[in-house]
């Protein structure tokens, strides 16, 4: 459950803002010392930051095309690496005991905001890459499908919300009774197929976000 950890003037902070607050922290971090100094042959922390880069441009590439790939895998890598975080975040040591304490992605107004970019991010790129011709779609193939594209369109930020949300409070709601009632033996294997399942389910949000901008962008790949 989502606790008032303190206040800024009269702004409640809850538990999931700061430990948000944390894991942005430290991917800023990360590629700040792994882009600081850059050399030609990456060593340390560049390694790590070149290697988690090199990966993710490769994979968007291989849907995208690399052209596309290179100019949204900024904002698509960033969905991944901070899901992923937020998903692993569960599975830090003593945290199942921390009062309060929950993984950012088992409440839905986290989800549902990262939906949110992921809808208008959608949007803005394809009016960015065909102009006003972009609302061409929601009549497409005829006018009368517009209501049907319009359901369409609202149905997928609801969609990746609720997909994140649930799984990841599922899988923490479990945890929390298992670890209840077997903090030492039955948990282990949970948390072993969590760190599977939090991948995975970066992974999906991920894919879905770039298969909505690819949609919404494809044209310009061909010219």
């Amino acid at each position: 459950m989502q606790g008032v950890l303190f206040h800024i003037g009269p702004v409640p902070v809850y538990n999931i803002t700061v430990t948000s607050w944390v894991i942005m922290a430290i991917l800023a971090l990360l590629f700040y010392f792994g882009t600081r100094n850059m050399k030609r042959i990456p060593s340390g922390i560049q390694n790590v930051a070149e290697a988690i880069v090199e990966g993710l441009l490769n994979f968007f590439s291989g849907v995208l095309g690399e052209k596309r790939a290179r100019l949204y895998t900024p904002l698509l890598a960033t969905f991944f690496l901070f899901i992923l975080l937020c998903n692993y975040s569960g599975l830090v040591p003593g945290a199942g005991m921390v009062h309060g304490f929950q993984p950012p992605t088992s409440d839905w107004n986290v989800t549902g905001a990262l939906a949110i970019v992921v809808f208008f991010a959608t949007h803005y790129y394809g009016i960015k890459v065909h102009g006003i011709g972009y609302f061409k779609h929601f009549v497409t193939p005829f006018a009368a499908f517009l209501p049907l594209n319009l359901l369409e369109e609202v149905a997928r930020p609801l969609s990746l919300t609720l997909r994140l949300f649930g799984n990841i409070f599922a899988e923490e709601t479990i945890l929390f009774f298992l670890l209840g009632m077997a903090p030492f033996l039955v948990p282990v294997a949970m948390m072993g197929l969590s760190v599977l399942l939090g991948a995975i389910q970066a992974l999906v949000f991920t894919i879905l976000a770039t298969s909505y901008i690819g949609a919404a962008t494809e044209e310009h790949e061909s010219h």
